[in-house]
């Protein structure tokens, strides 16, 4: 099998690194030469795709393709892969399985409730707004759409924020978080590689969410540090982007990957997924 990834980024790159290991042909595209070049000498097929330029490799890249998995975000005039090779994605030759990473954002305000995959997405916010868009868009040509957590993993976690001095332990009455670890997003979508549900949208995060202070709680338990001081939600300093993720707020269920897809996450919860990143030496010596 051969699969075009369109963006490694940090959850592609894993979920091209899981498939390449159960070996499946994995080409992807990044923004500049630079970065194509260092995963040529790596080994990895790698095409530029941008704002500036689109190799045009990339249209044969997905006639040759048994599957194409975007991770590319969309912006204010949509979305950047289906503005620029829809024709190629549609054709003869489609692929048999069309995947497209999205996240949770698209559920908007809950109050705390619990959602699932039939729940409308609702969000007001303007990103959101354009990702819901977006999924449309790559629902109507047939894609899986994953809608992912908050994402951590290797070099992107609690731990490692603890060891660099940046963790902070913000408290909001009732807020809470949903998370999923990057090995459980490259398992799913693997999953559904081999059962292909076209137009299927699956929720992907772990099995508790839970307050963000209470992860860095654990973390700074895991280290045998002192976690940072509380501070409350309204006196925190925070970029805009970084408070609007405290308006909205949500529990995700994911019964449908475990159901229907058959995966046993390997981190159910954020113990166990940071429990085994700090086993590996993640975090401050």
């Amino acid at each position: 099998m051969k699969l075009l990834i369109f963006g490694l980024g940090y959850s592609a790159g894993y979920i091209a690194q899981h498939l390449q290991g159960a070996g499946i042909e994995v080409t992807a595209t990044v923004r500049t030469t630079a970065k194509a070049e260092e995963l040529g000498r790596r080994g990895i097929t790698a095409r530029v795709f941008s704002s500036a330029f689109v190799d045009p490799l990339i249209v044969d890249d997905i006639k040759s393709s048994d599957a194409i998995l975007s991770s590319v975000p969309p912006n204010e005039t949509g979305d950047p892969v289906l503005a620029s090779v829809i024709g190629a994605i549609t054709g003869d030759s489609r692929p048999r399985w069309i995947g497209y990473l999205s996240t949770i954002g698209v559920y908007g305000d809950h109050l705390g409730n619990w959602v699932d995959e039939t729940t409308p997405a609702k969000s007001e916010k303007p990103r959101s707004q354009l990702r819901i868009a977006a999924e449309q868009a790559w629902l109507a040509l047939g894609a899986q759409v994953f809608r992912l957590s908050g994402i951590y993993g290797p070099g992107r976690n609690q731990l490692e924020k603890l060891a660099a001095g940046t963790a902070t332990r913000i408290v909001k009455p009732g807020q809470v978080f949903n998370r999923i670890h990057v090995a459980d997003i490259a398992a799913v979508v693997a999953a559904s590689l081999s059962r292909p549900r076209p137009g299927a949208i699956y929720n992907v995060t772990d099995n508790e969410p839970a307050p963000p202070q209470q992860v860095v709680e654990f973390a700074a338990e895991l280290c045998g540090r002192t976690p940072p001081p509380e501070i409350a939600f309204e006196h925190a300093e925070l970029s805009p982007m970084a408070r609007s993720f405290y308006l909205e707020n949500c529990r995700v269920r994911n019964d449908l990957i475990r159901t229907e897809l058959g995966v046993t996450l390997a981190y159910p919860s954020y113990r166990e997924g940071l429990s085994a990143l700090r086993a590996l030496g993640e975090g401050p010596a």
